[in-house]
Order: C-alpha cells, then structure tokens, then sequence
C-alpha cells in the first residue's frame, strides 16, 4: 500500500532532496536550460565578432541584408512550416512595414522624437495590421483557396504600388534619411557598422520571439492544424482562428524585417512588395527547410552569398540559385536543415566516421564535375552572348578563349569523370550509409 504523504518519485515531503551527479536523469535535467540557451549564446557572439573578421562596408551591407532575409524568412515560416500555409504574396507585409516607416522618416518632427531602434515595431505593426485585414477572410481555410487568395492580394498591392503614389511612391518609390532620428545613446547611425549592430540585435530579439511563439499553446495548435485540422476542431480548437493568429504575428514580424530594410537601404519600390519578392522568400524558406526553426536561417544565408557574393562572378546567378532549388526539392525535401538532421542519429550511434571516406570518395568527384559542368554553361552563354570579337573569357580564374575546342574539351571531360566517379561510388556510399545508421557494430 502506498504511503499518502510519499510522492510519486517515493520520497517524503520532510525529506532533503539532494543532487546526485551520478545520477543521469539529474545530470541531463541540469544540462537542459544550458543546451537550449547555448545556440543564442553562440549567435550572439557570432553576430559580435563578424565585423572583426569582414571589416568593409560591402560585407557588412551583405550581412545586414543576410539578416533582414533572416528574419522575413523565419516570418514567412511561421505559415508555411508550423500553420501549413502556403502564400505567394508575403511580400508585401514587408514592403507595407518598410513604405510606412519610410513615411515616419519623412515625418521630421516625430522622427527626431523617437530612437531609431524602435523604428521596426512601426513597420511591424503596419504589418500585422495589414495581416489583420487580409486575415479576417483569407484564412477560412487552408491549401489552395489561401495561396491562391496570398497571390491575389499579393497582385493587387503591388499593382497599387503605382496609383496610390502618395503611399508608395509611385515608379520611383520613397526615400529618406535615417540619421534624422534621435540618437540613441549619442549613436546617430551614421556608420554601416552602427547599422550593422542594430540589424543583429533586431536578428536576435525576433528569432528569439518567434522561437518563443512557436511554443505557446497556438504555435504548438498551429502544428496540429497543419497537420490534421478535423482533430483539432474535434479537440475544440478553431482551425480558423489557429492560423488567423499565426497569419497576424508571421506578418507583424515581416513588417519588422521591411522597416529593417527601410532602415538599411532608406528607400523603398514597388520591387519590395511584388510577386517576385514573395517568390523569392518562398524558395530561401524552403531551400534551408521548412520543418525546422533553423532552417529558413540556413536558406537565408545561403541565398544571400549567391544573390551578393555569386553576382558578383557571374550573370547566371539566378540560374545557378533555381539549380540548388531543385535539387533541393526533387532529392532533399527537408531542406538543407533537413540534410543536416539527418546525421544526427549516426553522431548519436558514435558511427560518424563510417561516412568520412565513403563521403571524401562520392561528394568531391561530385563536385569537381559539378565545376565542370558550371564551366560548360558559362562557356555556352559567353560564346553565345558575347560582342562579336570577344573571345576570351574567365572561369575559375583561368582566362582562355571560349572560341577554340580545346576547353571545351577540358571542361567536358572532368564533368564527365567526376560525375562517373561519382555514380560508381554512390553503391559504396549508400551501404557505408545504412550501416551508421544501423546499431550495434562496431563504432
């Protein structure tokens, strides 16, 4: 019989309880808050000391630009990754936040009121009031009727964008002057690095909201009316008002990434707010991943290095940019999070190192014929593209002449080698694969 005055663990109230740190499930208990506060920790000084590493101002204008994408992408996750929604006209919660804060810029007197820092919460809450509207019928229901109601109101805006020029601004949009804002503990925002600083906080503090919202009871309903929406309603929960609430916060934190922008670049188009700019976020969330709070983080920063960094080499960028996002979406429809997730049960099993030579032998052939086949396609659009005469040409840091079969050949070959060393390793890799993922054995 069990004692009333014992607990279910079997120890009395008047009794000491100790920590034993022999005991695992204390140590495990302990080691809980300091695992879900260490990735902050290690964003935040990751964010600290980037400046140190890229000192110019063009790298420090591509990472405040990573860090705008950032927080639009884990935004536009909040509907398409935890409510199930896919919308095609996100864009323009962002481009509404930033044309309001571009007004507030313009409004001198209650500009040079306010610090600059709380510049965002005004486009968030254009945003979300935006979101509000647009929510009260648009999420009635979910799948195609929403997306095809996102791509509506998306089109409708943006055609607006060059009527309502008072708004918007017309062809030319709106611009203005962030430095007229009230300095923020004598900070006038005058230098990229100011600017870069208060885009990391602003990355910071909305990643850690969002976090935080994604485990409240409606970030966690949301879940479930993704999922199966006739089990919510059975459990009492309105499926509507589930995402009608993730709609209204996902837009108020994209209203807070376009005044971000606003801030960054002190003008805004009709570019900000269009079918492409929703298009756009769409392919950098789903490229990092959708199931995972990290991965729009990951589909951001990786997009931004091409659309910037990648640009800068070469014309094809975009082409190269819809290439990943279908290999993405046709091999590793988890994302690139997805595809980092997946060697976590082999780290777990201590079989990690099966996979370094199986890895080295595949992945690199696999690459250097995906150079190859990159030196293909620039070849074929310089010969084709090029003012007559012009025939020399750079890949790689090697200059040749596109005109002549000698690099044609040399490009062809290793596509072809790499790509066939590649596939005579790939049964290696597989069964080398199967077995880390599999227990027992040796590690």
């Amino acid at each position: 019989m069990i004692d009333p005055v014992t607990d279910v663990k079997g120890a009395r109230p008047d009794e000491q309880i100790t920590t034993n740190p022999a005991d695992a499930s204390q140590r495990m208990r302990m080691q809980t808050p300091m695992i879900a506060v260490a990735p902050w920790v290690i964003a935040i000084l990751v964010l600290l000391f980037l400046p140190l590493v890229f000192t110019n101002n063009s790298a420090l204008t591509i990472m405040n630009q990573m860090s705008i994408t950032i927080i639009f992408a884990l935004a536009y996750n909040m509907l398409l990754g935890q409510a199930g929604m896919l919308s095609f006209g996100h864009a323009v919660y962002a481009g509404v936040g930033g044309f309001a804060c571009m007004h507030i810029m313009n409004m001198t007197d209650f500009f040079a009121s306010i610090p600059l820092v709380i510049l965002p919460i005004f486009g968030g809450l254009f945003g979300m009031g935006l979101a509000m509207i647009v929510g009260s019928f648009s999420t009635r229901s979910a799948g195609t009727v929403f997306a095809m109601i996102s791509l509506g109101v998306g089109e409708l805006i943006a055609a607006s964008s060059v009527i309502i020029v008072a708004f918007f601004g017309g062809e030319e949009g709106v611009s203005g002057d962030r430095t007229y804002a009230q300095p923020f503990f004598g900070v006038e925002f005058l230098q990229q690095i100011e600017v870069y600083y208060l885009t990391a906080a602003w990355v910071i503090v909305s990643a850690l909201l969002m976090f935080l919202w994604s485990r409240t009871p409606v970030g966690r309903m949301a879940n479930a009316v993704r999922d199966n929406p006739e089990r919510a309603e059975f459990l009492g929960y309105s499926s509507r008002w589930v995402r009608f609430y993730s709609f209204v916060a996902s837009g108020f934190f994209a209203g807070i990434a376009g005044g971000l922008f606003a801030i960054n670049y002190e003008i805004l188009t009709e570019e900000n707010l269009n079918t492409t700019s929703s298009g756009v976020i769409l392919l950098v969330t789903f490229l990092g991943g959708v199931g995972f709070f990290f991965g729009p983080i990951i589909g951001a920063v990786v997009f931004t290095l091409v659309q910037t960094v990648l640009s800068l080499q070469t014309e094809l960028w975009a082409f190269y940019a819809g290439s990943l996002f279908l290999a993405t979406v046709m091999f590793f429809p988890g994302g690139l999070a997805g595809l980092l997730m997946m060697h976590v049960p082999v780290f777990k099993l201590g079989k990690a190192g099966h996979l370094v030579m199986p890895y080295i032998k595949t992945l690199i052939p696999a690459a250097i014929g995906v150079l190859g086949l990159a030196a293909l396609v620039e070849m074929t659009f310089h010969y084709r593209h090029a003012a007559t005469g012009d025939n020399e040409m750079t890949v790689f840091w090697t200059t040749f002449d596109s005109h002549t079969l000698l690099p044609w050949l040399i490009a062809g070959a290793i596509t072809i080698i790499g790509l066939g060393i590649a596939r005579a390793t790939a049964p290696d890799l597989k069964e080398a694969w199967n077995e880390a993922n599999t227990a027992g054995g040796g590690a």
